[in-house]
Parts: structure tokens; C-alpha cells; sequence
């Protein structure tokens, strides 16, 4: 049982918050850019209540993507640049890769993103049932010994309220360098009742999908040696 306080459930499932120092230009975006992207109260201690967001006043019928854990931000503005039909929620804790990523938001001068600086979970609390239409999944925190797989984000613990938060027929994108991640999320994902693995040979998971961005964590996995998987999943 998770421990529970005025801020919500104890959830870690990742590491450090933040890292170096920020740069002045990123701390003036942490402090101008960032709130005028964020989403309206999510966490819990702007939103004890756990009150559902208004996506049809927030976004006006458009379809709603989600990228959890965007890193430094760049498939995130690449995905608001190419599909600029659809909102793109991005979510990341880490202080270092939302400053970075709000540079290249304001770089690519988009309007149709927004953005939590905090954990998925608590986002999952108060998004409305069957809304998003796609969600990513790239590169997460592999948590490689043993003792910490259930910190992944390919656990029940995430799979059960993700697939309520998805619209039937709706895609989950899992990119990774990790062969055995790739194996808990087949054990997991493709084999949950709610979802379907969108593969009919190899071609399907090693081959990037359309409009993919290569991001820094994807190059210094070739870099060293690691092949990629692109796992494809559907909502039923």
C-alpha cells in the first residue's frame, strides 16, 4: 500500500528531480513559458479533490496525444510541429529535461502542447476516462536490476489506469534500447486483456514509425552498441 499525505500516494518510480544548476534563459522559461502551457491543477496539492479535467473545454473536441517522460523535449516539439492538428500533453518530474524542453517549445513556436512537470500517475488521476488518443512511451528509465522492475512504467500499476485514460481503437508507442524491458513489456502489455501488440514480423518492432525524431537517448544507445525496439500496441 502506498503511503498517502496532503501532497497524494507515496509514487517513486524515478530517480533524481533535478540535476545541475539551470541557465538563466532556462530559468526565465520555467518561469514564464511553464505556466502558460501547464494544464490547470493536477497535482495534489492544487487539486486534493482529484477533480477530472474539462478536455472538451480545454481542447475543443481535438484528439489528445500524451508522451510520458519526454526527456529533453525534442520528439515532443517535433510531434506538436508535424501534428499540429493535435494537442500533445507532455509529462517529465525531472526539472533539467522540462527546462530543456520548453526551450525548444519556444523555439519552434508551437501553441499546441502543454505540459505537467510532475509524475504520470498523478496526470492519470484526474484525465477523463477514453480521451487520449495516442500515447508515448520512449526510452524510459530501464531500472536494470531486478530489485527496482517494479518501477517500471510496464507494470500493472501503470498498464491498468493507462488503458482506462485511452479511447478504443487508441495506439501506445513503447521505444527502447532494453531487450528485457522489451520482454516485461510483451509479458505485461501485449498480453493484457485491454490491449493488442500491432506486429506481423520483425520489420514491426525494428523499424522506427512515420514522422520518428531520433532523441539524444536513442543516439547514445547506438552509439554504444544497443538496438532499438518500436513497440506498437492497441487499445481494444
Amino acid at each position: 500500500m502506498n503511503q498517502s499525505s496532503d501532497r497524494g500516494p507515496w509514487r517513486n518510480f524515478y530517480g533524481r528531480q533535478k540535476g545541475k544548476a539551470l541557465r538563466p534563459a532556462q530559468q526565465r522559461d520555467m518561469a514564464e513559458l511553464l505556466p502558460k502551457l501547464s494544464l490547470g491543477p493536477v497535482s495534489w496539492l492544487d487539486n486534493p479533490e482529484r477533480v477530472p479535467l474539462d478536455f472538451e473545454v480545454l481542447f475543443g473536441g481535438r484528439d489528445v496525444w500524451l508522451e510520458i517522460g519526454f526527456g529533453g523535449g525534442e520528439h515532443l516539439a517535433h510531434l506538436a510541429t508535424v501534428h499540429s492538428d493535435k494537442t500533445i500533453i507532455g509529462c517529465e518530474p525531472y526539472v533539467n529535461g522540462v527546462a530543456m524542453a520548453l526551450g525548444k517549445i519556444r523555439v519552434a513556436c508551437v501553441e499546441n502542447v502543454k505540459v505537467y512537470d510532475g509524475d504520470a500517475r498523478d496526470l492519470f488521476d484526474v484525465i477523463p476516462d477514453r480521451s487520449l488518443a495516442r500515447v508515448y512511451l520512449l526510452y524510459p528509465d530501464p531500472w536494470p536490476k531486478k530489485r527496482h522492475h517494479r518501477r517500471r512504467f510496464v507494470n500493472p500499476e501503470f498498464v491498468n489506469p493507462l488503458a482506462a485514460k485511452m479511447q478504443p481503437g487508441a495506439e501506445l508507442r513503447i521505444a527502447t534500447d532494453i531487450e528485457d524491458y522489451v520482454r516485461q513489456s510483451l509479458d505485461v502489455v501485449a498480453q493484457h486483456q485491454e490491449f493488442t501488440w500491432m506486429a506481423d514480423g520483425p520489420k514491426d518492432w525494428r523499424k522506427p514509425w512515420d514522422h520518428w525524431i531520433s532523441t539524444r537517448y536513442e543516439k547514445k544507445a547506438l552509439r554504444e552498441g544497443r538496438k532499438p525496439h518500436y513497440l506498437r500496441f492497441a487499445r481494444r
